[in-house]
């Protein structure tokens, strides 16, 4: 919780976001893009709060409903390929192969 933060480090929290999102001079990205990046990251960090505010910006700045719906898709997207990640992985520590391919099954190297 940002109200279990220590004052220091709630300065040091502040002083990064401001620089992120209140210094047009030092930024790169198109402010509705950066708006859609953050909605996805939020979306992806399971961040109701973020997902709020920076769905609520983009649309300020001039997001479109297909912008908005192309951004929940990537993450949703990002999502998936994080669970399959992980299942990859714990595959590969069990030795497990559910579903082999043509190759691995002709072979007779598949797992439980």
């Amino acid at each position: 919780s940002y109200t279990m933060l220590e004052p220091r480090m709630k300065k040091v929290y502040g002083a990064y976001y401001k620089e992120l999102y209140y210094t047009p001079e030092r930024r790169v990205l198109d402010p509705k893009i950066q708006e859609l990046i953050s909605l996805a990251a939020s979306l992806v960090a399971k961040c109701d709060g973020c997902v709020d505010g920076h769905m609520k910006k983009a649309l300020e700045l001039g997001a479109t409903k297909e912008e908005i719906s192309e951004t929940i898709c990537i993450a949703a997207a990002i999502n998936a390929a994080a669970i399959i990640d992980q299942t990859d992985k714990a595959a590969a520590r069990l030795n497990l192969n559910h579903f082999p391919n043509a190759a691995t099954a002709a072979t007779g190297s598949q797992k439980q």
